[in-house]
């Protein structure tokens, strides 16, 4: 083969260098844009994880709140520089649907990274509400008007004896009707566990019967190491046969639960309701009100004791007696104690 053959025509050559020079300088391109995007990028992840001069504060997340109207509050609010930085960075990460509604704290000088962390993984900012044992269903709907935290919807005042009174811990923006569910789900969860413990021998048969008769022994002492006691001698009086005689559900026939404000009158014991039980041989026709996790307990597993009676003693607490003539002596005791007192 001659060296004429071997050499290429110089058009070829230029066309050819023409190409590559053409893709250097498209790589060369490509190489400058990525990295102005790589230091774009770079920058506002600096600018997304920087803390800044903010003072800590409570920042609420309304319920159903995008996150455009998230980072313009946030802004609005000074917690962060700049809302659009913040929607763009949690675009780009995936993020835009994580945040939660609820209020949350958000620590002074922090990040955009860390604003968004504690609103969406961070625990919302909670709310004591406690309803105390023995009260009413009405009592306890008409106390959570006083929860500024809640949203009052109007609810329905739920069935006597449906709710556990304890200490809740509840967001802001939650409904009344929400917490009432909450209530009286956990007394269904605490009554369903308590029951498959219960003493097999009690003569209440359903878990009705129980909170009605929880609902008695709530009222009828306050003291947390008498309720078993008085729960006793409920079980033994059922058990024989004999009325309960309790005065709170004298009361609750009259006042529905309300306080009386006075001594309760002969007339008044005499008066049959479906809840006197000096009338009525049996538990009364519902609970007398929300009785509380020890009285439930208590009746479910009473205490044993021979006592068929008790009478206040005066200091807070009962005289137990297992005779009537001892009943009786208990009595006279109570009642001088009340003249002494000058109560009526």
């Amino acid at each position: 083969m001659t060296a004429e053959t071997d050499k290429q025509p110089p058009q070829k050559l230029r066309k050819r260098d023409k190409r590559a020079l053409t893709l250097m300088a498209i790589a060369a391109l490509l190489t400058f844009f990525g990295g102005v995007v790589l230091a774009g990028y770079a920058a506002i992840n600096y600018k997304y994880e920087r803390g800044t001069e903010i003072e800590k504060g409570i920042f609420q997340v309304p319920k159903g709140a995008g996150l455009s109207t998230i980072a313009d509050k946030l802004e609005d609010e000074g917690f962060i520089e700049d809302a659009f930085l913040f929607k763009l960075v949690t675009k780009l990460r995936g993020n835009e649907a994580n945040f939660k509604a609820g209020e949350f704290g958000i620590e002074q000088n922090s990040s955009m990274s860390a604003i968004y962390d504690v609103l969406a993984d961070g625990k919302a900012i909670l709310y004591p509400f406690t309803a105390a044992e023995g009260l009413t269903s009405a009592m306890i709907v008409r106390s959570l008007d006083s929860v500024s935290t809640l949203v009052d919807d109007d609810p329905a005042i739920p069935a006597e004896g449906t709710l556990l009174p304890e200490t809740y811990l509840t967001p802001r923006g939650m409904t009344q009707s929400q917490l009432l569910q909450k209530m009286a789900l956990a007394r269904t969860q605490l009554l369903d566990e308590a029951w498959e413990k219960r003493d097999p021998t009690i003569p209440v048969k359903t878990k009705e019967e129980a909170i009605i008769l929880a609902s008695v022994v709530e009222k009828e002492t306050g003291i947390g190491m008498e309720r078993g006691m008085v729960a006793g001698v409920f079980t033994n009086r059922l058990r024989k046969g004999m009325k309960l005689q309790s005065d709170p559900t004298i009361i609750y026939g009259i006042t529905q639960g309300e306080a009386l404000g006075r001594r309760i009158r002969r007339s008044e014991i005499d008066r049959r309701t479906d809840w006197n039980t000096y009338q009525i041989p049996a538990l009364p026709k519902t609970p007398i009100c929300n009785p509380g996790r020890d009285a439930i307990l208590a009746v479910l597993n009473p205490s044993e004791t021979d006592a068929l009676f008790f009478v206040a003693d005066g200091t807070g607490g009962h005289a137990f007696a297992k005779t009537l003539r001892e009943h009786e002596r208990n009595v006279a005791k109570w009642r001088k104690i009340q003249r002494e007192r000058g109560l009526r």
